[in-house]
């Protein structure tokens, strides 16, 4: 009975988010408690509910906090000096440009919205890659690959969903994804350089052709004690989140009163700066939350429990010990077809019990559901990048077909790192 109840739940779930029916918010609260209710579980839904909440309450709070401190320090102007150094540093050679490209984006992906890093680099380098005449496919495919694993951050959105899924501390997940994610950026880089060279080829570009770009930001003024401030602090808080002596909530609660008392002293410009961004910060902590909903029910009915062992007596048991290896593969093109919220709130929670049974845990399941995120960027339910398409005015096809297989090898290359890293297991051995 309850097999058949969570079958019927997923599968109204993944439709209705699938087909737009519902938004990801009130399907993730309508449809566990309507068949929480039909499966007959009556005032106790409230419980499990609470239990999830609680679960879920300090990655939200995190959320919540990283995304005010790195939307505001953005506005403080802290990345500008940087945007100024990188853009006339790069003389016109394709190689340069592409590399302060990659730079700059990495460095404002720090914030985890993709929208943020296509309106900050192409103000910036547009007028450039314009005047000069790059591929702005190249550019489109450089600027996705720092978004798709800038996302990729705590507080970016997946790597919440998974711990949230998961009900792992964000922290335990993310901590052994570091050196993964850097090897993904030092590709990113090597693409950069490689893409420098066509387009050096193609252009015919030479040294003594080389023009200067300085005039073509225009910086916002920043008090300079202000500016090293912000870069100090915001240094001391990912030092800090590496070493995980502080809870990742609290710290960044502390950095951005901190950083409110530096760079927005006044009550009117903190509450400016609330409302600035109280938009984008409540429909991702929100649907957080609401998560947990389904989370809490999905578990606390037994319906996880069931599918799972449904899923493990029809998985072979030779291919059992492989099911992180097999979550991370399929990451890539279920992440593509489907949203973030249907494959870690829907999918990954099954997967995830099934894998017990074999020994593997949780947290290693979340990190390998987080491979398809450089390709998952390129999906069509991605929102930020038709902003990307729009402001570089091309074709969304066109881009998807030149990115694909650049966004794929990223994948492999975190892929291939996690398993050298141990992240989470080729074979687990029961």
């Amino acid at each position: 009975m309850l097999l058949m109840i969570s079958l019927l739940m997923l599968a109204l779930f993944i439709g209705l988010l699938m087909t737009k029916k519902l938004s990801a918010l009130t399907a993730l609260i309508v449809v566990p408690t309507f068949f929480a209710l039909l499966a007959g579980f009556g005032v106790e839904t409230g419980d499990m509910v609470i239990k999830g909440l609680r679960t879920v309450a300090p990655t939200g709070v995190m959320l919540i906090f990283a995304m005010l401190y790195f939307m505001s320090v953005t506005d403080a102007g802290m990345f500008d000096p940087v945007i100024k150094r990188i853009v006339s540093a790069v003389d016109g050679d394709p190689v340069k440009i592409f590399t302060g490209t990659v730079l700059l984006g990495f460095i404002v992906a720090l914030d985890g919205d993709g929208a943020t890093v296509y309106m900050i680099v192409l103000s910036a380098f547009l007028p450039i890659y314009e005047r000069i005449g790059l591929s702005k496919l190249k550019v489109a495919c450089l600027l996705l690959q720092c978004t798709g694993l800038g996302n990729m951050l705590p507080w970016g959105g997946p790597t919440a969903r998974a711990a949230t899924a998961v009900h792992a501390e964000i922290s335990t997940l993310f901590i052994p994804l570091l050196l993964p994610l850097f090897a993904c950026i030092v590709w990113t880089f090597v693409m950069a350089w490689i893409f420098g060279r066509q387009e050096r080829k193609r252009l015919g570009w030479h040294r003594d052709t080389a023009t200067r770009h300085d005039n073509l930001f225009e910086e916002r003024p920043c008090v300079a004690w202000r500016f090293w401030t912000n870069w100090l602090l915001t240094v001391a808080l990912i030092v800090l989140l590496v070493l995980d002596i502080v809870p990742m909530s609290y710290l960044f609660m502390l950095a951005t009163a901190v950083m409110f008392l530096f760079n927005f002293p006044q009550l009117s410009q903190q509450q400016e700066q609330l409302a600035r961004h109280a938009t984008a910060i409540l429909s991702v902590a929100s649907l957080i939350f609401a998560a947990a909903v389904f989370t809490g029910i999905f578990s606390g009915t037994g319906m996880a429990n069931a599918l799972a062992q449904a899923i493990v007596n029809v998985i072979p048991a030779a291919f059992g010990p492989y099911l992180a290896v097999i979550t991370a593969l399929i990451s890539v093109p279920v992440t593509w077809l489907v949203s973030n919220d249907v494959f870690y709130f829907g999918m990954l929670p099954v997967l995830v019990q099934a894998a017990g049974h074999y020994g593997i845990a949780p947290v290693e399941m979340a990190r390998a559901a987080l491979v398809g995120q450089p390709v998952h960027i390129l999906s069509p339910l991605v929102a930020s990048t038709y902003l990307l398409v729009g402001m570089l005015k091309m074709d969304y096809a066109q881009t998807q077909r030149s990115t694909l297989r650049w966004s794929f090898i990223t994948s492999m290359v975190f892929f291939a790192s996690c398993l050298i890293l141990s992240a989470f297991p080729f074979y687990q051995s029961v």
